[in-house]
């Protein structure tokens, strides 16, 4: 397969910063993996990359395996195909609320299929979980004093493996 016949993934890594890691280490310790054309988006642990056509949990553990190896470190990693990306965002999963338009919209990306019945909306100090579509959940809150209550929300709801982004950041990714 040609290096141009690869599919583009993405992925989200939970937790990294520019206070604890550098983007062009990281950038480094996906090419040691064997992931061609990479680029990180903004400073906060989205990586684009082509790679060989296999399942998502491969290319996570493939990553993580990777930035043990060279950062010392892994990150907690979800990997999308950026096809599904696009799919996501033309889909406007939003558009069926009323969403306040001062209100941050996000999706948290887990890994597989959410184990809980959740009856939604739920609802905390502000912030709304309003959907959910295999893998990703979609939320809105209005920024408070109280902080990110919105995590809260999420972790208290799905647990501590996922990682959230700004409906925003998704569409960066996606290019």
């Amino acid at each position: 397969m040609l290096p141009f016949d690869m599919p583009r993934y993405a992925a989200f890594l939970r937790g990294v910063m520019p206070m604890n890691c550098k983007m062009p280490a990281l950038k480094a310790a996906f090419e040691a993996a064997g992931f061609t054309d990479v680029k990180t988006v903004l400073g906060s642990g989205n990586v684009v990359f082509s790679a060989r056509s296999t399942s998502e949990q491969a290319l996570q553990q493939k990553a993580e395996a990777a930035m043990e190896e060279r950062l010392g470190r892994a990150f907690f990693t979800i990997v999308r195909p950026i096809d599904q990306l696009r799919k996501l965002l033309v889909s406007d999963p939003y558009k069926r609320f009323k969403v306040d338009p001062q209100a941050k919209r996000i999706v948290t990306f887990l890994r597989g299929r959410p184990n809980a019945k959740i009856k939604l909306p739920v609802e905390m100090d502000g912030a709304r979980i309003l959907s959910m579509k295999d893998g990703e959940i979609f939320s809105a809150y209005l920024p408070t004093p109280k902080g990110p209550v919105f995590m809260s929300l999420i972790e208290k709801t799905f647990g501590k493996e996922q990682t959230t982004r700004t409906w925003d950041t998704v569409a960066k990714v996606a290019v």
